[in-house]
């Protein structure tokens, strides 16, 4: 039996994200059964661990977050997957988050409730709150849409992403007076959940009604920063685990003599998953708003327009002409947009058959819900679950 590779994992456990990532890693080192791990307990900031210095090891997997960390990986001549995204990191090959991908699932999901004002809370100085950033408002132009961009001088230091956080995170006062200047109602994206905590956290000191007055997504779904907040906050699930699966799998086969990719590789986002901080419809229309309720609540219930038409209490060409006016869409499409979430979201966090998840999204027969998700997502629904997935 071929020596098992000696692979250090320098990765914070203290962040939803990171142990998704070793989460990946795990998932690929049971599959694979090659690697002996390496590994101590770690917070994002920390530096280079006191044995990294004389190890005699086959390579690394590393959030490298500092430049003491940088150095002393740079020093051990050994193939690196970096998965932290920073300009000082350029010539390690990385796995990502595709950022234009998480960006343009918040702008379209505060678009679908109705919001006409944009707004972008990030962390200045940090690269992936800045791409964030730059796609949102990005997006949103195209879209004819202009965003309010929070902004505040980035602090220095040796830390990537440390000192601007640390400094940012207390200045409640500067982002609660930002906040209180945006235009009502505004669906704001902030870059991760700890800035939108802190948006919450404005919003409740300054009196500004969520999500009535301003809707507000974060970026991670960590359930205990999500559930802990008032409200409950909306966020982006990203697919830590699929990086930590590719990051794994690029460094075996970099460890084989194949050639480090050019650019990162991007593992696109999961979902949306919506909570409390953005369950609005902001269209002016008392009819249309409850009819969107309705049908959000009820869709994959298998409810159909006639049905909804019978909740709101107005003629069926009414509530059509009305809510494709306001929303763009017709009712029966709004319907079908829910359906395909939910089954988006079960491919992704399920193993259940396509028959079950049919019956659960809300459609009568697999087949007819196999030729709706190809036809608006150019996959068929086995194609969307192996992408999204973490596997090889």
């Amino acid at each position: 039996m071929p020596e098992r590779r000696k692979i250090a994992l320098l990765i914070e456990w203290s962040r939803a994200y990171g142990r998704g990532v070793l989460a990946g890693i795990a998932h690929y080192v049971k599959a694979h059964e090659s690697w002996k791990i390496y590994q101590t307990e770690r917070r994002l900031c920390d530096g280079a661990p006191g044995w990294l210095k004389n190890w005699q090891g086959d390579g690394i997997i590393a959030r490298i977050e500092n430049r003491e960390l940088l150095g002393a990986i740079r020093k051990l001549g050994v193939p690196v997957v970096d998965l932290f995204e920073h300009r000082s990191t350029e010539g390690i090959p990385g796995v990502i988050t595709d950022n234009r991908a998480i960006a343009h699932l918040a702008a379209d999901h505060l678009i679908e409730r109705g919001l006409k004002h944009f707004a972008y809370c990030g962390l200045p100085g940090i690269y992936s709150s800045e791409a964030r950033g730059e796609c949102f408002v990005d997006y949103l132009n195209r879209l004819g849409y202009e965003v309010s961009v929070y902004d505040n001088p980035r602090q220095p230091g040796t830390s990537f992403i440390s000192a601007s956080e640390d400094h940012e995170l207390r200045c409640e006062e500067t982002v609660a007076t930002w906040v209180s200047s945006l235009p009502k109602p505004v669906g704001l994206m902030a870059c991760n959940d700890l800035r939108a905590h802190q948006v919450l956290m404005a919003c409740s000191d300054r009196n500004i009604a969520v999500p009535e007055e301003l809707a507000v997504i974060g970026v991670d779904n960590d359930e205990l920063i999500c559930e802990l907040c008032h409200p409950p906050l909306s966020s982006i699930e990203q697919n830590s685990e699929g990086v930590g699966y590719q990051a794994a799998s690029l460094l075996d086969r970099l460890l084989d003599g194949e050639a480090p990719p050019a650019d990162p590789i991007l593992v696109e986002p999961l979902a949306v998953v919506p909570r409390q901080s953005t369950d609005i419809v902001a269209v002016g229309d008392a009819d249309v708003a409850a009819a969107v309720y309705f049908i959000r609540s009820r869709a994959c219930d298998g409810i159909q327009v006639s049905d909804v038409v019978q909740h709101v209490h107005v003629s069926r060409s009414t509530l059509e002409r009305r809510f494709s006016r306001l929303l763009g869409r017709s009712p029966k499409a709004e319907i079908l947009r829910v359906r395909l979430d939910r089954v988006k979201h079960l491919l992704s966090m399920t193993d259940y058959p396509l028959v079950k998840i049919a019956r659960l999204a809300g459609f009568e027969y697999m087949e007819s819900m196999c030729e709706c998700f190809k036809r608006v997502t150019g996959q068929t629904p086995g194609e969307y679950r192996s992408g999204s997935r973490a596997d090889d």
